[in-house]
């Protein structure tokens, strides 16, 4: 039996940081993780230069059950605390947008930086560790195939459900039930949408296809990229939309964000009354799109000039634009999701150390918490922020 001080499970951006924290402080730590290497997603985000933070992180910027509960780990352990520590291994990195920060090299860069802090702070990591069970009596006791395990302090840093061929599972939730944790009802979040029917057919003719615009979900609005697939619609903005999506709801598009598409309209007739609708429109949106448009809903004036076309049709030609409203017929799932929606209740853990108050000893942090950020290096800022809490106390 190997005894430690803490164990971590989970040897992705959460349970290295806590890892980090706490060895730093001088505990003994133990990373298990069940993959063959560590930091998986790490290595795989943002195109494989990892947009490992963003300028812009508050509290705003997550979902979860208890919109609070985040506050205090973000304010204690912050972007810049993060920047800093890039910085302090001379990795390169840009703003891509919105204040998205990625290296400029590879996402090799921020798994090579964390191991080196680990290796400074005396952390064991063992990785191909398949844990068969965890129990409690005086101590925490995990059982593996690479041996048992004990500890005082457990961290649960195993992560949701996205991307299974990562290695993803649902350990962490089953682990949070055996403890006696609530667990809100899971689902993927920043991913695609898929369509069925026409639409759908319309979106692989699209595909590869993609336009700036906005797009709501009920209240919540995202004004970034859209993009077209075989499948159905992905980009920035769809990703966005998806953590707020149900199945059954409609998304309503505005194709061009910041103008008045009526006066557009109107002003073009005037101005050019030969022209043709879709030669106008090619202007602002890409022809393929355009085209797709007029063929399923204008095609009464696919052929006529502008100055042939009824005021009140491009007033209606503007609103379609401007208020496309769809509905999915579902996500991708879990298969391309960036994150897991749901997950452990917050109610029953410590905001400022993520301890559990029904078990002494035991942390969850990261994905496996009900917290879930936008796209753009907010998740992986909760990773930070809620590793380092955990760390500063187990």
């Amino acid at each position: 039996m190997t005894t430690t001080d803490v164990i971590i499970i989970g040897g992705g951006a959460a349970g290295l940081m806590c890892a980090i924290t706490a060895g730093n402080r001088g505990r003994q730590v133990i990373v298990l993780e069940g993959s063959n290497k560590i930091g998986k997603k790490i290595l795989m985000s943002g195109g494989g230069r990892c947009n490992f933070t963003n300028l812009h992180c508050e509290p705003s910027n997550f979902l979860s059950h208890n919109p609070q509960f985040c506050i205090s780990a973000l304010s204690r352990y912050t972007q810049w605390d993060f920047i800093a520590l890039v910085e302090k291994h001379g990795i390169p990195y840009h703003e891509k947008t919105l204040g998205q920060l990625f290296c400029d090299n590879s996402s090799k860069d921020i798994v090579a930086m964390l191991l080196a802090e680990c290796e400074s702070a005396g952390v064991d990591i063992w990785t191909h560790c398949k844990i068969d069970t965890v129990k409690f009596d005086d101590g925490f006791t995990v059982t593996s195939d690479k041996g048992t395990f004990r500890s005082e302090s457990l961290v649960v840093a195993s992560g949701g459900l996205s991307i299974p061929k990562m290695g993803a599972t649902g350990f962490g939730y089953q682990l949070a039930r055996q403890f006696g944790h609530g667990v809100y009802d899971t689902s993927a979040g920043l991913v695609p949408f898929t369509f069925s029917g026409a639409f759908q057919e319309m979106t692989g003719r699209l595909s590869g296809v993609s336009a700036p615009a906005t797009v709501n979900v009920g209240n919540t609005m995202f004004a970034e990229d859209i993009l077209f697939t075989h499948r159905g619609m992905s980009g920035p903005a769809i990703l966005q939309a998806s953590s707020y999506w149900s199945p059954g709801k409609e998304i309503v598009m505005d194709l061009l964000p910041g103008r008045d598409a009526a006066d557009f309209l109107l002003d073009a007739k005037q101005s050019q009354p030969k022209s043709l609708l879709r030669t106008v429109l090619a202007t602002t949106l890409p022809r393929a799109l355009v085209n797709e448009l007029q063929t399923s809903l204008w095609s009464d004036v696919a052929d006529m000039p502008l100055t042939e076309i009824p005021d009140d049709a491009l007033t209606r030609i503007a609103r379609d634009l401007t208020h496309w409203s769809l509905k999915p017929a579902g996500t991708e799932g879990y298969r391309t999701a960036e994150v897991t929606l749901g997950g452990v209740d917050t109610a029953e853990l410590s905001s400022k150390t993520m301890e559990s108050s029904r078990q002494a000893g035991l942390y969850f942090i990261g994905e496996v918490i009900d917290v879930t950020g936008h796209l753009g290096g907010f998740n992986f800022q909760w990773a930070w922020s809620s590793g380092w809490a955990a760390g500063q106390a187990v």
